[in-house]
């Protein structure tokens, strides 16, 4: 049997970081075992749904290096299909349409949690084969009895399909809701596997029993943790800071990203922190997932992002940092890569070698010493820089004290408190343009 995943985002806001670490468990799942992976967007929402969303949760997942096989497919083009299952489900008497007013539900729903009952519709329109009307839904039976299902990642679980009551699968024959819509598609697809989040257990049974109903084969089911904000609370979908164009945006990498992803609730057999695509592909195992919530860390990205920066190709990383291929630039990017989380920590840490520095005078002087000495403390080595003489810059440090030399050395290249070191920036300014900044630092000393 060819192994089918599907990826299933809804257009309603930006690609989720949570929906994003779901869409990685599926392609891992169908890559490790020479499966398809299927993107379908269900989109049935229309009041939310854009198309603005659509085209960032595609560009992300395709940034992340997530691809699919097919699609993608959209539930707003078909919905010929689910009027004709929802038809067959009212034909078969499995499914019938309901009259009753929200006001009516919510009061019957208050009544029953007052008395200690679990709200679940009565059923009663079932007997009164009502037909299509404006404002009426149309409800599913669910069957009576256990409905249990084993969950590849949790085991065997179980639900009394009578404390679920009858549910609203479409407000109309070409208004499908969720629970109808994705298991037509299911089927319809082929798809063998769904890995979903765990907040996707409880539509299960709902699921489960309309499959039967229809005549479907059942897929198997996987629900993933979920992913947890630091303090263990659940991470919102609608905050802005935990879609992917927000990280993206702030220069971390898709290799570290999708690194970090994967070890959210899954770990390879021998532990390791780091894995590039093709390996996690090969050490993916389903059975591997845990049960629990996993924390996100957002120091342990930076830690991961940090890495896989650092031990990037020079030439793939100066091209993700938009710099000419030059040595010079090769030069800069070795001394700041070093300090740098993301890409963005790159291009703050370099500006100082690409303009002038600006700073006060004051800044060049190392502590007691005066003006005037850091003056000629400067236009001692200006020859020797003009020369980029390194060994005479440094004779002149063991004389004058190393604090007098290198301090204000390193301030006049690149007017910071910390930097790479002085020598390390002459290298990587050549001896004119460090020459230049010298005598601006002279002058600044004068004044």
């Amino acid at each position: 049997m060819e192994i089918r995943a599907r990826m299933a985002p809804s257009p309603t806001g930006y690609l989720h970081i949570g929906t994003a670490r779901t869409a990685l468990f599926n392609w891992l799942y169908a890559k490790k075992n020479g499966g398809k992976l299927i993107l379908r967007i269900e989109d049935t929402d229309t009041a939310r749904s854009k198309p603005e969303f659509e085209k960032d949760i595609m560009e992300q997942l395709s940034w992340l290096g997530i691809t699919w096989d097919e699609g993608p497919f959209r539930q707003s083009e078909r919905l010929p299909l689910y009027e004709k299952e929802l038809k067959r489900l009212i034909e078969n008497g499995t499914a019938y349409w309901c009259a009753c007013a929200k006001e009516e539900l919510e009061a019957k729903r208050q009544e029953m949690l007052e008395s200690g009952i679990a709200p679940r519709y009565s059923g009663t329109c079932r007997d009164k084969k009502l037909g299509e009307a404006p404002g009426r839904v149309i409800r599913f039976i669910m069957p009576e009895r256990t409905i249990s299902f084993a969950d590849i990642i949790r085991g065997t679980i179980s639900f009394e399909g009578s404390s679920i009551g009858d549910i609203v699968i479409a407000k109309g024959l070409r208004e499908p809701l969720y629970n109808f819509a994705v298991v037509v598609d299911d089927a319809d697809m082929g798809i063998t596997h769904v890995i979903r989040g765990e907040d996707g257990i409880a539509n299960t049974p709902k699921q489960i029993a309309l499959q039967e109903a229809l005549g479907y084969r059942h897929p198997h089911y996987g629900h993933v943790p979920l992913i947890l904000d630091a303090d263990r609370s659940k991470m919102s979908k609608r905050n802005a800071a935990t879609a992917v164009s927000e990280y993206r945006a702030a220069g971390y990498l898709p290799e570290a990203i999708m690194n970090f992803l994967a070890l959210l609730g899954w770990h390879p057999k021998d532990n390791r922190e780091f894995l590039k695509p093709e390996e996690l592909i090969a050490e993916f195992d389903i059975e591997r997932v845990q049960k629990g919530g996993a924390a996100f860390s957002i120091d342990k990205l930076n830690w991961m992002n940090a890495h896989v920066l650092r031990t990037m190709d020079e030439g793939e990383l100066i091209r993700r940092v938009g710099w000419e291929d030059t040595e010079k630039n090769r030069k800069i990017l070795r001394l700041v890569k070093t300090r740098a989380q993301t890409i963005n920590d790159i291009d703050v840490f370099a500006e100082c070698f690409f303009k002038l520095p600006t700073y006060e005078p004051e800044l060049l002087i190392w502590k007691t010493a005066t003006k005037e000495e850091t003056k000629q403390s400067l236009e001692a080595i200006l020859p020797f820089v003009s020369a980029g003489d390194v060994s005479r810059i440094m004779n002149a440090a063991e004389t004058r004290g190393k604090g007098n030399i290198l301090w204000p050395l390193r301030v006049a290249l690149s007017g910071l408190k910390e930097s790479p070191g002085p020598l390390e920036m002459l290298d990587a300014l050549g001896a004119e343009e460090s020459a230049e900044r010298i005598m601006i630092a002279i002058e600044r000393c004068g004044k």
